[in-house]
């Protein structure tokens, strides 16, 4: 991908993310969103955040693709991994290979590298230096995360930190917990949806997020209203094409 190409997607993606500021929005919509545009725009394979709880764990609340969602419950069950240090210090975590010593959250690692993963970025989500959660950004080869990538995904994290902070700006005293369990809500009912779309569309769980996510941006509905009427009214969108 050209270097122009890469300027004029995040020139789109900072013109979508002032318009969304200025309506009402979902904080989950806008961190599927933030994972879709990392994965796109660096060249990634996958994404996921997590944001933190009133106890200081991370929780997983996005997951572009079955291989994040899958490193992102990982990494919550341990309490271990490049999202866990980059939460707990407040910085860019950069291993550009997963194979080399040292050898990092060896559980987490192995699990990573199983699912050839062999780089992986950890980004702060951070609202004046408070830590709200962190970001994984995963890459099928060996990686050096160029200044560049860096600058890019700490662009676009704290765009969406900003965003968590402000949607519960006038209720601060909830803003964590409301926050972090209205994206675990969403989550639930998106996994349920794409597992019923994969069932009867007999494709993949990745597949079915496509359908859900395209039927969404076709109708301008959120990902969390189209799952849920997927999951509790019966909708079923078509695939791409029109095929069933």
């Amino acid at each position: 991908m050209t270097q122009f190409r890469n300027d004029q997607l995040m020139t789109e993606v900072l013109s979508e993310f002032a318009h969304t500021l200025a309506n009402r929005y979902e904080v989950s919509e806008v961190l599927y969103r933030l994972a879709e545009h990392i994965v796109e725009i660096l060249g990634a394979v996958g994404t996921g955040v997590a944001l933190t709880d009133a106890d200081g764990r991370l929780h997983p609340v996005t997951g572009i693709n079955e291989l994040s969602l899958g490193l992102e419950t990982l990494e919550e069950r341990l309490q271990e991994g490049p999202c866990v240090d980059a939460y707990l210090l407040g910085k860019v975590v950069r291993v550009s290979d997963l194979s080399k010593p040292p050898d990092q959250w060896p559980r987490w690692n192995k699990e990573a590298r199983e699912r050839n993963v062999r780089a992986v970025l950890g980004v702060p989500l951070q609202v004046r230096d408070e830590s709200l959660g962190a970001v994984n950004i995963y890459s099928a080869e060996p990686r050096e995360w160029h200044d560049t990538d860096v600058k890019v995904a700490c662009i676009l994290a704290d765009m969406a930190a900003s965003y968590v902070a402000n949607a519960s700006a006038l209720e601060e005293s909830r803003r964590t917990t409301e926050q972090l369990r209205e994206a675990l809500e969403s989550r639930i009912i998106i996994e349920q949806a794409k597992g019923v779309l994969a069932n009867e569309l007999r494709c993949t769980v990745d597949q079915a997020f496509v359908v859900l996510r395209e039927h969404a941006r076709r109708n301008g509905a959120s990902l969390r209203q189209v799952a849920h009427a997927v999951v509790h009214l019966g909708l079923r969108p078509p695939r791409k094409g029109g095929e069933r």
